[in-house]
């Protein structure tokens, strides 16, 4: 229960945050797109700072549940941000949440509810230093990299989503990495952490995603970038805890259909959340601009 509240908790952080980042992004210069530019930009702005803030609570929030919990139970609890950015998004628009917001946030709930309990995550042994934990590695940084580089290309609703689904990737490696610390630090302290090369990567990673994140939010609505994130974060842990953290599912053919069931009604359900009309427009500006640009 204390993980699953520290997660909630995260997430909670994390929505409020990321609303209050893209309020104030959309009015950072376009000629930044992309660039460590853009942060020296957005960190003049008071509500960019308090979103930062929030998410850097989110984030420590979410670091002690992965060091108390397993990655396949907490993200598909922090996807849930998506409900807080919600509720946030609708106080500043007004508007109501009608039949798909409602189903929205039930499918999210459901999907999350359903997966924990049909799974049963559990933690295992830790294979680190295996062929898998660089193939996967590899992978799913590989891929991140391949859709920034491809949303430069693209037109400003497919770009603001494939920075999205780049920015929640390395998000959800992020996560993997930040439980590997915890297990050193557990084992040995401060030396024991300090002389790996997880926390410098954490570091590099999260500069990362944030330019990524910031990018997405500079040139289009929240709602095309903000779901494209969350629904890629918790896909990605998952991959990472199952793949070489040593995290176990439940594999029988039952649990396997209400996993599947799970993660397709989270991500369905943030999807409709992050289309929903409640969502912060946002970016006119940027639209417009980048708009009569060839890419």
């Amino acid at each position: 229960m204390t993980v699953i509240l520290l997660a909630l908790g995260a997430a909670c952080c994390l929505g409020l945050g990321f609303v209050l980042q893209q309020a104030a992004a959309q009015h950072a210069p376009m000629k930044d797109f992309l660039s460590l530019r853009l942060l020296l930009d957005l960190v003049r702005m008071p509500r960019w700072l308090a979103g930062i803030g929030l998410m850097v609570i989110g984030m420590s929030l979410g670091a002690v549940a992965l060091g108390m919990g397993d990655i396949t139970l907490v993200e598909p609890l922090l996807a849930t941000n998506l409900l807080f950015a919600m509720a946030l998004a609708r106080r500043l628009t007004k508007q109501r949440l009608g039949r798909s917001g409602w189903a929205g946030l039930w499918l999210l709930a459901g999907g999350v509810t359903a997966f924990i309990v049909a799974g049963r995550p559990r933690g295992g042994t830790s294979e680190t230093e295996s062929m898998w934990h660089w193939l996967i590695m590899g992978m799913v940084l590989g891929t991140a990299l391949l859709l920034a580089a491809l949303a430069k290309r693209a037109r400003i609703s497919v770009e603001a989503a494939l920075l999205g689904v780049a920015a929640g990737l390395i998000y959800g490696l992020q996560d993997a990495l930040t439980r590997m610390s915890g297990e050193r630090f557990g084992e040995g302290g401060w030396n024991a952490l300090l002389t790996t090369w997880q926390p410098y990567a954490i570091v590099v990673l999260g500069v990362l995603a944030l330019v990524l994140v910031q990018s997405a939010f500079e040139t289009a609505p929240l709602r095309m970038s903000l779901p494209a994130l969350t629904a890629a974060q918790p896909l990605a842990g998952i991959a990472c805890g199952v793949g070489f953290l040593g995290d176990r599912l439940e594999v029988t053919p039952g649990a396997l259909a209400w996993e599947g069931a799970g993660i397709a009604a989270v991500v369905t359900g943030i999807v409709l959340i992050g289309s929903h009309p409640a969502m912060p427009p946002g970016a006119g500006r940027a639209e417009n601009s980048r708009e009569l640009q060839p890419h």
